[in-house]
This record gives C-alpha cells, sequence and structure tokens, in this order.
C-alpha cells in the first residue's frame, strides 16, 4: 500500500513539477531548525547524486519565488497512536514565505486548511502554493519519514490561516500560521 502510495506521489510529481532532486536534498531541508528561522533554500547538487533515490520539486510557480522570501520548517511529530503535533504549532511568516512540512514521526501527515478560517481571497492562493493537492486545500500524505511538503505564501493575504493534519485531527494536530 506504502509503496503504492509512495509511486503514485512520484508520478504525479513527475508530470507535475519537472526538476529531479534526490532524497539527499530532502533529508537535509529536512534537518530540523530553530522554530520559525528561514532554512537554506536549496541544498547542494553534489549531494543531492550521490544519495540515488530521487525526489521531484517544483521549478516554476509560487515555490519558487516564495524561496527568496524564506523557508520556514515545521516538523509533524507523533507516536502513531497517541500524540500528534505540528512543531511549532503556531507561526508567524511574511508573504512570500514557503513553509515546508516534514514528516519526522509518526505518520502519515499532511497538512489541510480550513477553508472558512483563511482571510478573503486566501483560497486561491493556498491553491497556487500547494503543488499536488488530494483536494482543495489538502496537501498529499508524507508516509516517510523525512519526507517534506511545501506550501508557498506567495502574494498571499495577511491575517490567520487556520490548519490541520487529516490523520491525526481527533489528537489535535492543528497548525496556526499568521502572515503579516
Amino acid at each position: 500500500m506504502r509503496l503504492t502510495l509512495l509511486t503514485t506521489l512520484v508520478a504525479f510529481g513527475v508530470v507535475a513539477c519537472g526538476e529531479r532532486k534526490s532524497a539527499a536534498s530532502q533529508a537535509e531541508a529536512a534537518t530540523p531548525a530553530p522554530a520559525a528561522t528561514p532554512a537554506p533554500a536549496a541544498a547542494p547538487a553534489a549531494a543531492a547524486e550521490q544519495a540515488g533515490s530521487v525526489i521531484f520539486t517544483s521549478t516554476t510557480g509560487p515555490a519558487c519565488s516564495a524561496a527568496a522570501a524564506g523557508v520556514v520548517e515545521v516538523k509533524m511529530t507523533g507516536d502513531g497512536t497517541t500524540k500528534a503535533a505540528f512543531e511549532p504549532a503556531t507561526l508567524t511568516i511574511k508573504p512570500g514565505t514557503t513553509v515546508r512540512f516534514i514528516n519526522v514521526s509518526g505518520g502519515p501527515h499532511n497538512i489541510a486548511f480550513y477553508g472558512d478560517s483563511i482571510p478573503k481571497g486566501a483560497a486561491d492562493v493556498l491553491k497556487k502554493g500547494m503543488p499536488n493537492p488530494m483536494g482543495d486545500l489538502v496537501g498529499p500524505f508524507l508516509t516517510q519519514p523525512n519526507e517534506k511538503y511545501e506550501v508557498a505564501f506567495t502574494g498571499a493575504p495577511v491575517g490567520t490561516y487556520r490548519g490541520y493534519c487529516m490523520p491525526h485531527i481527533a489528537l489535535g494536530m492543528h497548525i496556526t500560521i499568521t502572515v503579516k
């Protein structure tokens, strides 16, 4: 089941995104960073080539232009049964920032936003900044440790964006992102 899901996600990534990056790039990007501290925008290509496996990321559109504004990492953690959390659960960013969600433990995880708990006009902006969605304002499941998903807030209206993890909503896995 996991292999089928992963294969499907990779296939969508190939079709929708284009550029190839290795798992080393992904692992480097998943290195824990202090909360709300910008992370490096790109991983070295040499390390990417040595890893062996391949992931796909967008090279055009909102995610790339947002990288100039910075990348903020949010860890997705849990024990798989009784605990699940976004770390940090509250975040303040500038418009144009990319938020990188990283499955650290207790997956699968994803990020989804409540349509009625985002600023007016933000839904269309979020849809453009969320590659490979499973539905409106719903990102794909991250099933493997250190797997990541980026949401670009390029052109996002200021205000509060409330989100959750679909598999762990009953465990209270919520996040609040404030754009200002």
